[in-house]
């Protein structure tokens, strides 16, 4: 039988890929697949399987994702959970990202690898400052003044807690319980290596035993029972982790210690002391669990510090502004900002919002989002953006994009989203650690046997403490931190530098990139052209009136050369004609009707496209100028071409340079270009670029992509125009130049936010290191884990004598997965210039 469902509660891959596991179990499944997409899950069974028994199945592995009869599940009935503005905006995520890039909505541990969740930094954690009253803490205001209850002045509230903070806090004050607790029966067990212990003089072993059970009791049941919840929850899930070894090792001592106090003649001889008291390992348990809490305090103080790249860009968010209203000034919050309004932004201020000057100029300080330490100069019409700083002169500036529309803000979404995606390279340790606790389980219960049948004696007590010894020193945690903590640090530090990684897999694939695609306008040259002149075939039209007919077309365009030509025109004064029926044709040029005639505009390719015919004269003035690297667009009227525009586009000063050292670093560049051969052969030769093609169509250059790819080639495309779109999404590897356009950036998985290639060379700096640092990372864990476990099993005891004590395994599990940390933070001060 066969049944279709809607499943509930799924956000990402993760989640689907649990609910298919968790049905496929129920008794009676055959099959079971699950649509992510159409929320459905399809479900073979041998006979027909009640949807109670599904429904307890989902609930009984969380709670999670429901199940439902299909059309039965009323969305309206979902809760809405308000996100709090204070600190954070309420979204939480594991830093192992179990699930996929799934995200919760509080604080708690993840529900497969039972780590803390992390809380992420958002635009919305910055809000403005609020005002109290100290005696009527429940006045709130948001502008100071007096309390209208007492009448005393309104104080700025101190901002609570982040939930980072809060745990560390937490986490913090339990471990210092914990060491309270667990030093005296530290003490207690160890001072039986001391001859004639004075302790027994005070009282017998049996009633030391109890105090250490008494002292063992608030550190199990409070200070550490955390980690036996997980490792139930683990166990009930059978999403074994880091907890379950912890769970069942630190368990296993406690428990036997019990038992051994109260049932002393249930055990053999061998774990009996002289007085007839079995051995008791309260000190081993407290110890373990104690040293597991001080990793997990060390790990959150740790992660606090991998989103630091966040939490600066946060910094630079301001939440006041000055706003202009008939000539007047008010401060008022940043929320109250609305598009068009007219800002006054004072020397040393941070810019507001995104937006465009319109009076005065000035130097912005952009280091923080471009990562170029030299300030912009800027003037009436240029571009300024949130959270850069202004120079030593006041300006007005409107309003263009506000709230989460800002380049800042979309620069943090961009941070967060990468921060949580995940790298190919991760699918292994995702493999080991599917095997990873079942196999040290197995091994340890076979350490215990081997012990018990060719050990020392007392060879049941070497037994028990090398299998506790075993479980407790395996870590699965630091394998799966190896990769995230690496690209969350990597992925930060590049918006540091202007250069934004839209996915973990992006930041890999750049790391192994042998070919790189350019275009040239806007990328290999400042893509801001100038007219500098016009032709005519001089029969029939003079320049001025080739220039009103080029202006009158171009005015429906915004395309960038189009804006020179109209900004041109109105600098000479040209009047405009009645212009309609404008159509781009992508690649070519644009067409319409101006002042009744058929007009058309563009390359070589466009007068084909129009049927238009160009005199050998006018072809050989336009070949002259395109000899030198300019763009020259024919302009045809009625089906005849009677002149041209030139158009010139600097090359960017750091594009040789950058090209240069790309090339060095084993990466073939090439030049694909939609203007003529003449024009792209003069911009390779001045960057000693051997290899370009011009002419090229947004389909020729989608086609290129492919053949390269084709070829075996890692294939990595930067532009920065509607036409290097398909391109840029097919390529394994596509950079948007952060000045191009949105279609553009949206197609891309790296945006540079200054726009020109030293970001790619960053780019590829910064993939290089993280590439090594994630290596570095899984290497130390392999190795951990692979030498630790044999150690702790007691492999060197027959040739030296060595056994590891569960209390040092325990010490070195908890340094292990900090150590990971510790290391990806090291990217933080690496350079990729």
């Amino acid at each position: 039988m066969k049944h279709m469902y809607h499943i509930h509660g799924m956000t990402c891959n993760g989640c689907r890929s649990h609910v298919t596991e968790t049905l496929s179990r129920v008794n009676g499944v055959t099959s079971a697949s699950v649509d992510l997409e159409k929320a459905e899950a399809t479900i073979e069974m041998e006979k027909h399987i009640p949807l109670e028994k599904f429904q307890e199945a989902l609930k009984n592995d969380g709670g999670r994702y429901t199940i439902h009869k299909q059309g039965e599940h009323h969305h309206s009935s979902e809760k809405k959970v308000e996100k709090p503005k204070a600190h954070g905006n309420g979204t939480f995520y594991c830093p192992m990202h179990c699930e996929g890039d799934k995200t919760y909505d509080k604080p708690g541990d993840c529900p497969v690898c039972g780590m803390d969740l992390v809380e992420e930094q958002n635009v919305a954690s910055n809000s403005a400052t609020q005002y109290t009253c100290p005696m009527h803490p429940e006045i709130v205001r948001d502008e100071p003044g007096s309390c209208p209850i007492c009448g005393m002045d309104l104080v700025p509230m101190q901002p609570d807690l982040s939930a980072e903070e809060k745990t560390y806090k937490k986490l913090l004050k339990k471990f210092w319980i914990a060491v309270a607790f667990t030093l005296p029966i530290f003490l207690i067990a160890m001072s039986e290596m001391i001859p004639n212990n004075p302790l027994y003089d005070v009282m017998g072993q049996k009633s030391w035993n109890w105090i250490q059970f008494a002292l063992s009791i608030p550190v199990v049941f409070y200070a550490t029972w955390m980690f036996f919840e997980r490792a139930y929850r683990s166990i009930k899930t059978w999403n074994l982790n880091m907890f379950t070894l912890i769970g069942i090792g630190a368990g296993v001592a406690w428990l036997f210690s019990v038992f051994g106090m109260l049932l002393p003649d249930f055990f053999p001889a061998q774990f009996k002391t002289e007085s007839g008291s079995v051995h008791v390992y309260f000190e081993a348990a407290t110890v373990i669990l104690t040293l597991v809490l001080l990793g997990q305090v060390l790990e959150a103080r740790a992660h606090s510090k991998t989103n630091s790249a966040v939490k600066e860009l946060l910094k630079l968010a301001p939440n006041k502004a000055i706003r202009v209203t008939d000539g007047k000034e008010e401060e008022i919050s940043i929320d109250e900002i609305e598009l068009g309004d007219i800002l006054r932004v004072k020397p040393g201020d941070k810019i507001p919002v995104d937006g465009a000057l319109t009076e005065g100029n000035t130097s912005i300080d952009e280091s923080m989002i471009t990562g170029e330490p030299i300030p912009v100069n800027k003037s009436e019409g240029d571009k300024v953006s949130s959270g850069t700083i202004n120079g030593n002169q006041s300006f007005l500036m409107k309003a263009e994009k506000i709230g989460s529309d800002t380049l800042l803000s979309q620069i943090i979404h961009m941070v967060n989203e990468a921060s949580r995606s995940k790298a190919p390279i991760q699918n292994l340790a995702d493999k080991v650690s599917a095997y990873f606790v079942p196999v040290v389980v197995l091994i340890s219960m076979i350490t215990f046997a081997v012990w018990v049948l060719w050990g020392p004696e007392p060879a049941y007590v070497y037994a028990l403490v090398n299998a506790i010894a075993v479980l407790i020193i395996a870590c699965p945690c630091a394998l799966g931190l190896a990769t995230p903590m690496s690209v969350m640090v990597g992925v930060g530090k590049g918006a540091q530098n202007g250069v934004l990684i839209k996915n973990a897999e992006a930041l890999e694939k750049m790391h192994k990139v042998d070919t790189l695609i350019v275009d040239k306008t806007g990328t290999l040259t400042e893509g801001k052209p100038t007219v500098e002149a016009i032709g005519t075939s001089r029969d029939s039209y003079s320049e001025t009136e080739v220039l009103q007919y080029i202006v009158s077309l171009n005015q429906l365009s915004e395309h960038p050369l189009a804006e020179a030509t109209v900004n041109y025109g109105k600098e000479q004064g040209i009047s405009l004609l009645k212009a309609d029926g404008f159509n781009a044709v992508t690649g070519k040029g644009v067409e319409g009707a101006v002042n009744g005639k058929k007009v058309s505009l563009g390359n070589f390719k466009m007068m084909e496209h129009a049927d238009a015919a160009i005199t050998t004269n006018l072809r050989n003035e336009a070949q002259t100028y395109q000899k030198q690297g300019k763009t020259v667009s024919y302009l045809s009227i009625d089906g005849n071409a009677v002149g041209y525009v030139v158009i010139g586009d600097k090359i960017k000063a750091t594009s040789a340079k950058a090209i240069k050292e790309l090339q060095d670093k084993g990466i073939a560049v090439i030049m694909l270009t939609g203007d003529n051969y003449d024009t792209a052969q003069a911009v390779a030769s001045e960057l000693n670029l051997a290899d370009f093609k011009a002419g090229m169509l947004p389909e020729d250059k989608l086609e290129e992509v492919e053949k390269l790819q084709e070829n075996g080639k890692i294939v990595a495309m930067a532009g920065d125009g509607i036409n290097d779109a398909p391109a840029l999404a097919k390529s394994d590897v596509g950079i948007a130049m952060g000045t191009g356009t949105d279609v553009a950036i949206e197609s891309a998985t790296i945006t540079l936010v200054k726009g020109d290639l030293q970001g790619i060379v960053k780019a590829r700096n910064l993939s290089d290191k993280v590439m090594k640092n994630i290596k570095q990372n899984l290497f130390f864990a392999l190795v951990y884990n692979t030498l630790g476990v044999p150690i702790a099993a007691g492999v060197l005891y027959p040739f030296f004598g060595l056994l590891l004590s569960p209390m040092i395994a325990a010490a070195a599990m908890s340094f292990s997965s900090v150590s990971v940390i510790v290391n990806a933070l090291r990217l933080r001060t690496t350079k990729i210039d």
